[in-house]
């Protein structure tokens, strides 16, 4: 009998999804403020600010900087010649600002006019004039709504977007916010199962994801696969939070229905990370997750479409276009899981817009964003070695966390190159025997795990960038890092990429040079976002979030205080931190 496997493999999953936030406790700051934190004297009891620093601003305006997603700001004043220069102009402890601030951050600012938008988890969200670090404007749930977080098993929180003098955001709890996007004031809440039915915590289902708005619509997915739900993507008026398709775009067929005949589960395959949108074409691509049960495949036979997927659909009717599988009938969790960027790139020496997108696989491609042709398949990036999982356990590479996981990627243009973040670090994966030792049925939804999961102790793991040549579709190169690359490359048009590490560090590469020359030690830790690049009448800078038992917001720029703080303690997180 392995039925307790089925408990424990549910249960160490949901330990590793609180792990992410390396605890859900609120007890203010657990560390005292380094030299590098140069806050205003409002910054601690910030007082709503009446408008913002500068008169003229280049934002950053959505998730992934713009809808392509392709995160390369073209700006130019911070260099590989001055960036010894870079220094913190202001920083917070989100902790010191609001008490009830939850330990962890995946939150990827965005920058609008001045004014930096992020959230923490536990669905807060914040307005700081940007050069200043004053607190324009804080919404927090209220303590009935937040009550209800924990029965997700995760409180992350990936971030905003803005649009018609609104700021939206998701909740883990299944609700869209629409936010004043001057005042902070509460406009509009929803919740999904008002219009999406059986969309419930209860049910499995959650929201981590950053929502998308454009043309008078905000696009959102879902969490949940592992936990058998049936995913989707949906599309609400930002006027009023209404419907704007006819019906979600489900990603899997209804239970019982088609590859789920005879599965006692829904067949996962949740949109929990942002989509990109093309604005010539109105076509919206989204990478799509895995199907359900994780490990264990025989009650969902054949390939199951739209999982380990990227499907682009029209943005306006939710209409498909083109899906294009990256793993089929998966048994190992090898989401396609990062925001898809797309890209107009040189390929074997002549300009083409495509789609790319890097799985927990290991592999990266490139399809032509029209028509979905393939232009480059299945390129490694990482180590792959994948056995089928067995009862008694086998070890695969990627392991559960990849590959690429969420972290995205960017694209440098100058160089032709599409920079991947990625993960080197494999996992035992056990399967069940039958459909019955796949269910954990006393967590949320069928939270069909399959069994269990096991770190491989002899091989702790790293992280990698690699740069893939869109010309060629080759590895220009790879660089090793410490740790697993959890929070994804922003780039500038100077030729630098920045990310972050789980220890709190933050490194600049050379894109070109393919080394990093500038590194500096946040007083945060695990640094599990992508940072934003902005600039306010002229001066260029760099906001980034940490997370951990440190959430808090540091903010850069040339002149800023170059005091390295302590190192912060690295997690990996959550395998399944949808």
């Amino acid at each position: 009998m392995r039925k307790p496997y089925a408990k424990i493999g549910a249960a160490v999953a949901l330990l590793l999804v609180l792990s992410n936030c390396s605890g859900n406790n609120n007890n203010g700051n657990n560390a005292s403020p380094s030299a590098s934190e140069s806050v205003t004297p409002s910054a601690s009891n910030s007082p709503v600010a009446t408008g913002v620093t500068g008169t003229s601003f280049e934002n950053w305006g959505s998730y992934g900087f713009t809808l392509a997603n392709n995160r390369h700001a073209p700006y130019t004043e911070i260099t590989a010649d001055n960036i010894n220069e870079l220094g913190v102009i202001w920083s917070h402890d989100l902790k010191t600002l609001d008490a009830d601030v939850k330990n962890g951050n995946q939150s990827y600012p965005v920058v609008v006019d001045g004014v930096i938008y992020l959230t923490t988890s536990g669905n807060q969200v914040f307005a700081f004039d940007a050069v200043t670090g004053n607190t324009i404007w804080h919404w927090k749930p209220d303590a009935e709504q937040a009550a209800g977080f924990s029965k997700a098993g995760i409180i992350a929180n990936r971030g905003v977007a803005v649009g018609e003098g609104k700021v939206f955001t998701l909740a883990v709890d299944n609700s869209l916010i629409a936010l004043d996007q001057k005042t902070g004031e509460l406009i509009k809440m929803i919740k999904l199962s008002d219009y999406i039915d059986g969309v419930t915590i209860e049910n499995g289902y959650y929201e981590t994801t950053a929502p998308q708005y454009y043309k008078g619509n905000v696009y959102i997915g879902s969490s949940g696969s592992d936990n058998g739900v049936r995913g989707f993507v949906a599309a609400f008026k930002a006027s009023d939070l209404t419907p704007a398709w006819d019906s979600p775009f489900w990603t899997v067929p209804p239970k019982g229905e088609d590859w789920l005949a005879n599965s006692k589960f829904q067949g996962g395959g949740a949109v929990w990370d942002p989509a990109a949108i093309d604005e010539e074409t109105d076509i919206m691509y989204f990478a799509v997750g895995n199907p359900s049960p994780d490990f264990y495949g025989a009650g969902r036979p054949g390939d199951n479409p739209h999982t380990d997927s990227v499907v682009a659909v029209n943005a306006m009717t939710g209409e498909l276009v083109w899906s294009k599988q990256e793993v089929s009938h998966d048994m190992w969790d090898y989401d396609a899981a990062a925001s898809p960027m797309l890209i107009n790139a040189t390929v074997k020496d002549e300009k083409k817009k495509l789609v790319v997108q890097g799985g927990k696989s290991g592999l990266w491609f490139a399809w032509d964003a029209a028509t979905g042709d393939v232009v480059w398949d299945a390129v490694p990036f990482a180590k792959i070695d994948k056995k089928d999982p067995t009862p008694e356990g086998t070890v695969s590479y990627p392991g559960v966390l990849g590959g690429e996981n969420y972290a995205p990627e960017a694209y440098d243009p100058a160089t032709n190159y599409v920079l991947i973040p990625g993960i080197e670090q494999p996992s035992k994966f056990k399967s069940a025997t039958n459909e019955d030792e796949a269910a954990t049925p006393d967590f949320p939804g069928a939270a069909a795990f399959g069994t269990i999961y096991e770190a491989v102790e002899s091989e702790p793991g790293y992280g990698t960038v690699t740069a893939i040549d869109v010309n060629t579709g080759k590895q220009a190169y790879q660089i090793k890092t410490t740790d697993a690359q959890r929070g994804g490359l922003t780039s500038t048009e100077s030729g630098l990429a920045f990310f972050g590490e789980l220890d709190g560090k933050i490194n600049a590469l050379d894109i070109k040079a393919g080394k990093v020359i500038w590194t500096f030690q946040t007083s945060g830790d695990n640094i599990q976002a992508a940072p934003a690049v902005f600039t306010v009448d002229g001066k260029e800078y760099v906001v980034f979030t940490t997370g951990g038992t440190k959430p808090k917001v540091h903010v850069f720029g040339l002149g800023g205080d170059k005091t390295q703080g302590e190192a912060g303690q690295a997690e990996t997180g959550s395998a399944h931190s949808g």
